[in-house]
């Protein structure tokens, strides 16, 4: 039964990760800004194939912050 769970857990953060992925080209943003937003998506994407747990959290708090006009600071 933990396995369906897991398994429910991975395709949900699958679509978050998609949307926010989404989200981010939309944005109408400088292109050092969207690369470290960019940046963040990929390191929680390699977080989620050690800790899935704990990248969902993640993941959250990265769309938290971007619906909050929460951004980085632009990378050069």
């Amino acid at each position: 039964m933990e396995h369906d769970g897991q398994l429910q857990l991975y395709a949900a953060v699958a679509v978050q990760l998609k949307e926010a992925h989404a989200k981010v080209r939309a944005l109408q943003v400088p292109e050092g800004v969207r690369m470290a937003l960019t940046r963040k998506l990929l390191v929680i994407t390699a977080a989620a194939k050690h800790d899935l747990a704990g990248a969902a959290g993640r993941l959250e708090r990265f769309a938290e912050d971007l619906d909050e006009g929460r951004f980085p600071e632009e990378e050069r």
